[in-house]
């Protein structure tokens, strides 16, 4: 289909090294070699070659190889004539046109890819003429130099507009439903995007594979990515990585922040070493694209800090908006892989502002300033453990060393260990002796912690008041959402919940959106006509939870799940949810009042004026709780 010369002609210009470059942080490895991490399997040493002398590669780990159009094939996932096209396009070489009409050639990737690229400059071009989401993008702090260095567009308000233009520019029907920019109805597909500021997402050797969008004004979803498609997998994709790969290579650090806006901000401040997700959480794939370009992670010396600040073996700093995603991210990282956690760092603005709000408000030093102030994973994912517990009360700080001991024992580095067990008993405030054989009680008979998930006692097995009411309103939210909503848990703050298992639960359920995003997807599939709605839309918000809770209490909110509920009527439903949740916020209050007189007795009069007041407030609160 390809004539042989062209194909010749694609491997006499292309540089096998700059190709797997693209994937993989390569390095000297003697005479006419380099070497790196396999990108085909996962692997913590070295054991993937090149010769680009003889222009092949071998995994000495798999026993994959090949030579530079086999490797495309492998990791783009693609047949041999479009890995021929792919990187004719990346030397410049025209191939010779395939002589079937293009209705019978299927849908190809360079075909999508030329879509995209099509829907780029439509998006920039429709940008330049609307000057209320180009003030969105100058508001922001990003001028016009910017915004072309990052392609940004906008989708008019429009049912069809890019379908026509695309129409126009020869594209099948075929290949415009394959690109994930349209969507289809009744009468036929339509724009995916409409109204929305426009960032393409770039694969990491720079294609244009799919688009981020955030609404300009009112209207839901605020944001939108591109579906899944043949091009573009968003567990494999990160946004910026296209622009920042050779500084992580060279720099062996990697900044993950969460928006597109955070990229922008971050490479203007000269941090260019910053991506993000898209429209998911980092995961093990991601992990695995970070160790590749980063290098060996298996050193024994990873995380130590050099004077520099630097650390040996490589740096990787998450940045979030606030404690709830960091510490998601931090604990899902900590349980996959010790030797990445080793190197993971958080840096999270203690004011809660996002990077791209630090940078517009306070300047590049100021991002740079946030990304210095890291603290390694292991501690920041210890140290979010203990938010749940009251370390001012015994009882508090005994109830924070048993949710973290098990993280401290999980430590396999056994120097690393013996110090955060002396970091741990100086959080707590408690000897070190007591807290040294708890953790050694975590652990399994090698010292290490067992890896099972949060396991609850039975609901009637509890006999603390307060623990009990917090399982029996998370019962409700997670199982009874419609009648949870109508009682206002989307209203309960964030330090409701004192357990530290049932914190990181309702946690889960604020990143899921609360019980308002399962009223919103019931909606959506009651408009589609499918069966049961309601229950549909509740597993959805239970595995919604599931997701953004993490692997430490998945188990935990399957056991809530299911526990059963002593109601069966609507009505019955109703008045439980309802006494449970004013049940919960009576003991909150409640809560609140005691640690408020306890500082009355130990604060000076001008505290106490403020201390007072306060508690009058609070009196009156749980009067109204009592009497509704």
């Amino acid at each position: 289909m390809i004539p042989r010369e062209d194909i010749d002609k694609v491997r006499e210009l292309v540089r096998i090294e700059e190709i797997v470059g693209d994937y993989v942080s390569l390095r000297h490895a003697g005479a006419g070699s380099m070497k790196g991490l396999c990108p085909f399997h996962d692997e913590k040493t070295p054991s993937f070659h090149v010769r680009p002398l003889v222009g092949r590669w071998h995994c000495f780990g798999c026993g994959e190889g090949g030579d530079v159009f086999s490797f495309v094939e492998r990791i783009e996932h693609i047949p041999f004539i479009e890995a021929v096209q792919f990187l004719a396009r990346k030397v410049g070489v025209e191939l010779r046109n395939d002589a079937r009409p293009r209705e019978n050639r299927g849908v190809t990737r360079s075909r999508l890819v030329d879509a995209h690229t099509q829907a780029v400059i439509f998006y920039r071009e429709r940008l330049s003429e609307n000057s209320r989401a180009l003030e969105v993008l100058t508001r922001r702090g990003f001028d016009q130099e910017a915004i072309d260095a990052f392609e940004v567009g906008y989708s008019p308000d429009s049912w069809d507009e890019l379908l026509r233009y695309l129409r126009g520019k020869g594209f099948t029907e075929q290949e415009l439903a394959a690109t994930g920019l349209f969507s289809s109805g009744t009468r036929g597909m339509y724009d995916r995007f409409r109204g929305r500021l426009m960032w393409p997402i770039h694969s990491i050797t720079g294609e244009t594979i799919g688009f981020g969008a955030r609404i300009i004004g009112d209207g839901q979803p605020k944001y939108l990515n591109t579906p899944e498609t043949q091009l573009y997998q968003k567990s494999k994709v990160l946004y910026g990585l296209d622009l920042a790969k050779k500084h992580i290579a060279a720099e062996r650090r990697i900044v993950i922040v969460e928006g597109y806006t955070d990229v922008m901000a971050a490479h203007i401040a000269g941090v260019k070493t910053a991506v993000a997700t898209c429209g998911t959480a980092f995961g093990t794939e991601h992990t695995k694209i970070v160790r590749r370009l980063i290098g060996d992670s298996a050193s024994p010396s990873a995380g130590v800090m050099l004077s520099s600040g630097q650390a040996i073996g490589g740096e990787i700093i998450f940045t979030f908006d606030g404690d709830v995603a960091g510490q998601k991210a931090a604990l899902r990282a900590y349980e996959e892989d010790q030797a990445f956690a080793a190197q993971t760092f958080i840096a999270v603005a203690k004011d809660g502002r996002d990077p791209a709000d630090v940078w517009l408000e306070s300047g590049d030093q100021a991002l740079h300033r946030l990304i210095d102030s890291r603290e390694p994973l292991f501690a920041f994912a210890i140290r979010s453990v203990l938010t749940g517990a009251r370390l001012g009360t015994a009882e508090g700080r005994v109830a924070g060393l048993r949710a973290a001991a098990p993280m401290v024992a999980g430590i396999r580095d056994r120097v690393l260990r013996g110090e955060y067990i002396r970091q741990l008993a100086g959080w707590l405030g408690m000897d070190e002796d007591t807290v040294r054989s708890y953790v050694r009680g975590a652990g399994g008979p090698q010292g290490h912690a067992r890896h099972t998930p949060a396991q609850l006692a039975p609901r009637h097995q509890l006999r603390d008041p307060v623990e009990r009411v917090e399982r029996e309103s998370l019962e409700v939210i997670l199982q009874m959402p419609n009648y949870a909503g109508a009682a206002g848990v989307d209203d309960l703050p964030a330090d409701t919940y004192v357990v530290p298992v049932h914190r990181a639960i309702h946690d889960a359920i604020r990143a899921a959106g609360g019980v308002a995003a399962y009223s919103v997807k019931a909606e959506e599939l009651a408009a589609r006509g499918i069966d049961d709605p309601h229950g549909r839309a509740n597993a959805w918000f239970i595995d919604e939870v599931t997701t953004q809770a993490g692997p430490e209490v998945a188990v935990a909110i399957s056991q809530i799940a299911v526990a059963p509920i002593p109601q069966s009527s609507p009505e019955g439903m109703w008045s439980y949810a309802r006494g449970i949740i004013l049940s919960l916020l009576r003991a909150g209050v409640t809560r609140q009042i005691g640690e408020i007189k306890g500082r009355l007795q130990r604060s000076d009069p001008e505290e106490q004026t403020a201390l007072f007041a306060r508690l009058m407030q609070l009196e009156k609160q749980k009067r109204a709780y009592e009497e509704a």
